[in-house]
């Protein structure tokens, strides 16, 4: 199966990659290599994950208060948000398929 983000999930990553590097070097590299573990970890087990409705799934990153939200279709994973678990909820969902 292959995946792919998209654009804003995609710039949110970047930017979470770049505010963890400002904190402390080499933290951003940290945070994006738990990214793409749960990313793996997804690919799989893609029906794994707590349930935001009925294609939409939510993976947790260890280490840093983040979430993958995700939606398998065609056997593909199409990555809606890198989205930081304390901020605006809910706000990714215009992105949907």
């Amino acid at each position: 199966m292959k995946f792919f983000f998209h654009p804003a999930a995609e710039q949110e990553l970047n930017e979470a990659v770049d505010y963890y590097n400002q904190v402390q070097d080499s933290l951003g590299l940290q945070f994006s290599k738990e990214v793409y573990a749960a990313i793996k970890n997804i690919l799989a087990f893609p029906r794994a994950w707590v349930s935001l409705s009925d294609n939409t799934r939510r993976c947790l990153i260890n280490r840093f208060p983040y979430g993958v939200i995700y939606q398998i279709a065609d056997e593909k994973l199409f990555i809606i948000a890198v989205m930081h678990l304390n901020r605006k909820p809910g706000y990714w969902k215009d992105r949907k398929k």
